[in-house]
């Protein structure tokens, strides 16, 4: 962007302005999907000595206020 603002005749700099931004939030969103992934994969690996996965808990966000609140769920797979 700075190259652009100093000499916006530079072309490759115009381009590089329209195709970076979704090229970098499509690789911030897989980063974000692995990253979860992960989370999930190591909240299983500590529930499961106590016969539990993090499909037990189901998060929900309030659209009035944007808190979340956690709801335990024994068996999940009934519940679908």
């Amino acid at each position: 962007k700075s190259i652009l603002e100093k000499d916006p005749s530079i072309h490759q700099a115009r381009e590089a302005c329209m195709r970076l931004p979704k090229q970098i939030e499509e690789r911030n969103e897989r980063l974000k999907e692995e990253m979860l992934g992960k989370l999930k994969d190591l909240g299983n690996l500590v529930l499961r000595p106590f016969g539990l996965s993090t499909e037990n808990f189901q998060i929900k966000q309030d659209s009035s206020t944007g808190s979340y609140s956690i709801n335990f769920v024994q068996n999940p797979n009934n519940n679908r």
